[in-house]
């Protein structure tokens, strides 16, 4: 009985606890499902895109397998860049001639082929995917497209692993290359942008004579923490444009802002 006593002003406590934590179990259990299903949906999508695209694309060819690609996203759901992203990415390529790309997400591998046409003869393109599902069927399309194993290299990995392996990654490249990143394009959990940027600063893999980073917005929300950080960094980042859902900063330590 004393018991009882005692513990009675103890239980709106009790009750207040035990429900806090029913909320966040079951929270945390809908975002497992949430990531699971998105995670089933991807995979579904990517090995569509890829029985699509393998069967029906000119092998050999890069240009026939990005056709075949626009050909199938106009009738089916795709994770693919959308063309109006594609334009926007071909001319960051074309102006900044980068030796050597990090691509983190590399989904069906449609944007890592219009990466990988476009480099400088000697580039070389590093592509990252969590999946190793879609990293296989990605690193498959790469080759159709006629490109070689010399001239890119998928890590399968999280996007906070495969940056802690870079560097020494680049230290069996040539010279060029060992200078860091000139080209970034992310594409993958937009919570990631900004630690992963801040790793890639932190193992001092960007270009020191300046890197452009292209952030993929495929929802309103995504770029926010990314760019309220960028916006506090001016002695490090300016934003040179916003087109179609592509966002282009350019990091470089000492930079004015000049730029933009």
């Amino acid at each position: 009985m004393w018991l009882l006593v005692v513990s009675a002003p103890l239980l709106p406590a009790i009750f207040m606890v035990s429900r806090r934590y029913r909320i966040k179990v079951s929270a945390l259990c809908h975002r497992a499902l949430a990531w699971a299903l998105r995670l089933l949906r991807g995979r579904v999508s990517v090995k569509s895109t890829h029985a699509f695209v393998f069967s029906r694309c000119t092998h050999g060819q890069a240009d026939s397998v990005l056709q075949t690609y626009d050909l199938y996203a106009d009738t089916h759901p795709s994770l693919c860049i959308s063309p109006h992203m594609s334009g926007v990415l071909e001319e960051v390529v074309q102006r900044v001639r980068p030796p050597l790309v990090l691509e983190l997400g590399m989904h069906c591998g449609y944007s890592s082929v219009r990466l990988l046409r476009l480099l400088p003869p000697a580039g070389r393109l590093i592509t990252v995917e969590l999946d190793p599902l879609t990293a296989e069927l990605g690193e498959e399309i790469i080759l159709v497209s006629g490109f070689k194993h010399s001239q890119f290299q998928v890590l399968t990995s999280s996007s906070a692993e495969a940056i802690h392996t870079l560097p020494s990654l680049l230290t069996d490249l040539d010279e060029g290359s060992r200078e860091g990143f000139s080209l970034v394009l992310m594409d993958h959990d937009p919570q990631q942008y900004l630690p992963d940027l801040l790793s890639l600063e932190r193992e001092e893999l960007l270009r020191p004579s300046g890197c452009s980073v292209l952030l993929i917005r495929r929802k309103q929300r995504d770029l926010r923490e990314i760019l309220d950080h960028i916006g506090a960094r001016p002695d490090c980042y300016c934003i040179k444009s916003e087109r179609q859902g592509v966002t282009e900063i350019f990091c470089q330590k000492g930079n004015t802002g000049l730029d933009r």
